[in-house]
């Protein structure tokens, strides 16, 4: 077994005097893709931009490669191979969709072109609109460019903090399978999901979160395979999207 490539230990973040995670820990092995899931305010997001530094952790300590990031700032976590696909897609709607990708390669130098040509080949349809304006697409169109706009940075781990939100279930079944490639290519995902079977399916690690602590952990099959943590915690799985695939309200 090898030493993981991101270890997170006794994480605590708070808002004003509310603690929003008290004491996470989880940790992720190389190539390997773990999620975090749980209701709705049950700390995920904040777990995850505390570990991207977006969000400064009240305590704990991260470790990322073997050094510690606890206080690292975001922007010099992507240079080092650390990058962020954020809940609610946040692209950059003004901007053209060649424009988005290349602020994610900003970092790359001289190998950015051939970064974006590979997430064109990748993503055909971003390839045939790269002159249009990324708020023109689709909600489904918007998470691919996210997640282009992540893997031109060259990250070694990449966090994905609800990608399947607001999607229709055909968009949320082409969400996953990228997901699936991704981690494939030998990528390390963390993945925070209230769509806790899908992620629990496609994971190799999974964290049950809920108020802010995780009050189960294990292999995903594991998980899934407990009726109590199903019942309890995992409730239904929904699409959660109109059926154009265009973003909710």
């Amino acid at each position: 077994m090898s030493d993981p490539i991101l270890t997170v230990t006794d994480l605590r973040v708070s808002y004003g005097r509310v603690e929003a995670v008290r004491g996470v820990s989880f940790s992720a092995e190389p190539g390997s893709l773990v999620t975090l899931v749980g209701a709705n305010g049950a700390g995920k997001s904040s777990v995850i931009n505390a570990v991207s530094g977006m969000l400064r952790p009240a305590g704990g300590r991260i470790t990322f490669e073997g050094c510690d990031i606890t206080r690292t700032p975001a922007h010099k976590l992507v240079a080092q191979g650390l990058v962020q696909v954020p809940e609610g897609r946040q692209i950059l709607a003004t901007l053209t969709i060649e424009d988005n990708l290349r602020m994610g390669a900003w970092h790359t130098g001289g190998t950015a072109q051939q970064s974006m040509d590979a997430m064109y080949e990748r993503f055909p349809v971003l390839a045939q609109r790269r002159a249009l304006p990324a708020g023109a697409l689709s909600g489904g169109e918007q998470q691919m460019l996210a997640i282009a706009r992540a893997l031109v940075a060259k990250p070694t781990v990449m966090l994905m903090d609800e990608p399947s939100m607001g999607l229709a279930p055909k968009i949320v079944d082409e969400v996953f399978r990228v997901i699936g490639e991704i981690r494939a290519s030998g990528t390390t995902v963390v993945l925070v999901e209230q769509n806790a079977r899908r992620a629990l399916r496609a994971a190799d690690h999974g964290y049950v979160l809920q108020n802010g602590a995780v009050v189960h952990s294990g292999p995903a099959v594991g998980l899934l395979a407990d009726e109590r943590i199903v019942q309890a915690y995992l409730g239904v799985e929904t699409g959660r999207a109109g059926e154009d695939g265009r973003a909710g309200p």
